[in-house]
């Protein structure tokens, strides 16, 4: 077994689905995708690639994805939308391997070996974070469960935006030209943000929107 496959093979995934939906207008995670809720989606893609996986919700939500129970935990913040940087930590502390992909529960078109590849850049860093269009996407992204330190570090100095962890840990930037080599679309990386993000992965996806 090489470094890379050992790194896999020490690796699970944290999904996170506190968020408000505020621009959705209904929770993302119980959207219909293919005849299932867009959660099990998102897990069922994951558990190809990943054999623990934690899912971290806001205090009021139960999310109970259809999918074999097995190797899926999940926790609940203890305060509504305290934002995604405590969510991460939390994630990390729950998990029991060493190294998390992190993602969103809205990555609608998800692809559990984009995901594989990054956790095999990790090598000697903290943490492996993709860039598209410019921007870092933290969760979509790998971490070392000893990054929950420097993550409740900065909460506690009361900063929210999840890109600053990038700075804060020893982080390997994966800029989009190598990204473009494992997904030449980028789909992994959409966010479902609004009904038209919605209705354009759907069709991207082969599924017509339910009525």
């Amino acid at each position: 077994m090489d470094i890379k496959d050992n790194m896999r093979s020490e690796a699970g995934a944290i999904v996170l689905v506190g968020g408000r939906s505020s621009r959705m207008g209904v929770p993302k995670m119980s959207l219909d995708f293919g005849g299932a809720p867009l959660l099990t989606r998102i897990v069922t893609e994951l558990k190809r690639r990943f054999d623990e996986i934690v899912i971290v919700a806001a205090p009021d939500l139960s999310p109970h994805p259809r999918v074999p129970i097995a190797g899926v935990k999940v926790i609940h913040d203890e305060e509504a939308f305290q934002g995604p940087l405590e969510a991460l930590r939390r994630g990390l502390v729950a998990l029991d391997h060493d190294i998390g992909f992190a993602c969103s529960g809205d990555l609608a078109l998800l692809n559990a070996y984009v995901a594989d590849a990054l956790v095999g850049m990790l090598e000697d860093f903290d943490a492996v974070i993709p860039e598209v269009g410019g921007k870092l996407q933290p969760l979509h992204a790998v971490y070392r469960k000893r990054c929950a330190s420097a993550i409740e570090s900065l909460a506690a100095s009361g900063e929210k935006r999840l890109t600053a962890s990038a700075n804060a840990i020893n982080a390997r930037r994966v800029p989009e030209h190598e990204l473009l080599a494992l997904d030449p679309e980028l789909r992994s990386f959409f966010n479902v943000n609004t009904p038209e993000d919605y209705a354009l992965a759907l069709n991207l996806a082969g599924f017509q929107q339910s009525s």
